[in-house]
């Protein structure tokens, strides 16, 4: 046949054009490939102060210390018995110094019996939390001089403040309880305690700019609305990240896989094997719960809708992708599986953005952009197939947020999230400069104010353990 017309393709695969490829043909394919805009996952949690103006770029919060809480620490209190007076014993652990929380309190402990007593609750709570695995104190300071810090000290008066120093023993409450005898009398005083909280914010942004030739010849006709997508994009997601590692360094609850005690430790194999279980989830569960940390979701009880589950009252935990399938490989110790997938309970409640399941009183969110410790575990002898990195096994967080343990900060912003400020100089007269006489080059700009406080680090937990490939 012959050839009346130019052809897009000639047959042999190759465009009949010696210009340039041609790119309209693939309108559709371009708009379907368009990157889906990534969910906010850490801000859906978020409170947001704000940063009012002339008040510099710092923020106070004053925290006030339950009655009956073991931080509440003072020498205002008078015991039960009356006045008399004694001496109490008490260990502080705080953040060490040039660590990112430096001098937050993360607990107190105190004995009215003798410093060693008072050094012996604090090995205990150590040990639990898996903090350290050493039964000396001595040991103890020396495991955790990289993180944690122990000052101790003495009061002197019997039960100060708080009463009953915040035991749980039942043979020691009775006796340390406020009763009143028929004609009073100066007893049972109590002290309350606080602690100072603050936030800075930084300015952030960045810019991109172009020339008026690269939007008038460019074969997309929808270049602008394309880079200003992916601008906002790009800072949501700087955010997110942001508050992350705050959410991550802020953690007062730190716990580690199998019967590693530090980072370090971190290996899925034999003898040490940290990985995922529910032996973990149960024991932070249970550790928040003693914190009287809240649940953020109430109870899904379920519907009428065939194959429903229900779902307790629960906590938000964030994981990385590569967390997933042991996730949901986990047993109930019963011979089914503990983890019910999301699809199970939606129908019948609110689901976050990027929840995936539930077990026990956790509500997984999977984050594809999580953060994990490069090459932070043990060394690599023989792997059973975990990520690892220079010979070292990669160390991936579960990360529980409590509700009202963090809050956002912001500047003048309304007080519901981040507030950012675009700028946009198209090409043109009012572009000529010196520089550029013709006026022929513009910019896109976009920044923002971002900072963070830990409001209870006690309410927000990081369980650290390897993952599979």
């Amino acid at each position: 046949m012959p050839f009346d017309g130019m052809k897009y393709n000639a047959g042999n695969g190759s465009p009949a054009s010696t210009m340039t490829p041609q790119l309209n043909d693939f309108y559709w394919q371009r708009k379907s490939l368009i990157e889906l805009q990534k969910e906010t996952y850490f801000g859906q949690l978020a409170d947001t102060t704000t940063m009012p103006k002339h008040f510099g770029k710092t923020i106070k919060l004053y925290h006030y210390l339950p009655l009956l809480d073991d931080r509440n620490i003072n020498d205002q209190g008078i015991n039960a018995a009356g006045s008399s007076t004694g001496t109490v014993y008490y260990i502080t652990a705080t953040v060490a110094a040039g660590k990112k929380n430096a001098g937050r309190l993360i607990k107190k402990f105190s004995s009215t019996v003798s410093a060693a007593d008072a050094q012996a609750k604090a090995i205990k709570w150590a040990t639990e939390a898996r903090i350290t695995s050493s039964t000396t104190w001595a040991n103890v300071q020396t495991d955790l001089a990289a993180d944690i810090t122990f000052t101790s000290g003495t009061l002197s008066k019997v039960n100060p403040g708080n009463l009953y120093g915040s035991s749980r023993d039942i043979g020691t409450i009775p006796s340390k309880l406020p009763t009143l005898s028929e004609d009073g009398g100066r007893v049972n005083r109590v002290g309350f305690s606080r602690v100072t909280l603050e936030g800075t914010i930084n300015n952030f942004g960045f810019f991109d700019e172009y020339t008026q030739e690269s939007l008038d010849f460019d074969t997309d006709a929808e270049l602008m609305s394309h880079i200003t997508r992916e601008t906002t994009r790009a800072m949501n997601q700087m955010n997110e990240d942001m508050i992350q590692m705050d959410l991550i360094n802020g953690a007062g609850v730190v716990y580690y896989g199998g019967t590693a005690t530090k980072r370090a430790d971190i290996s899925p194999e034999t003898g040490t094997d940290s990985k995922i279980s529910l032996d973990i989830l149960y024991k932070v569960d249970a550790i928040l719960n003693e914190n009287m940390c809240p649940k953020d979701t109430k109870i899904i009880t379920g519907s009428r809708m065939i194959d429903t589950k229900v779902v307790g009252a629960a906590r938000y935990a964030f994981i990385g992708s590569e967390l997933k399938s042991e996730l949901m490989k986990l047993g109930n110790g019963f011979g089914g599986p503990a983890f019910i997938p999301v699809q199970q309970y939606a129908a019948a409640g609110t689901v976050a953005n990027g929840e995936i399941g539930a077990i026990g009183n956790f509500r997984f969110i999977e984050n594809p952009n999580m953060m994990h410790w490069e090459g932070a575990g043990a060394t690599v002898t023989t792997n059973p197939g975990y990520r690892a990195t220079g010979g070292k096994y990669d160390v991936f967080p579960i990360l529980i947020v409590g509700s009202g343990s963090f809050t956002t900060i912001g500047f003048q912003t309304s007080g519901q999230g981040s507030k950012f400020k675009i700028l946009h100089k198209a090409p043109g007269e009012a572009m000529a400069t010196y520089n550029d006489p013709y006026g022929k080059t513009g910019f896109y700009s976009i920044q923002w104010w971002y900072g963070s406080m830990v409001l209870r680090p006690e309410w927000i937990a990081c369980i650290q353990v390897a993952a599979p490939y």
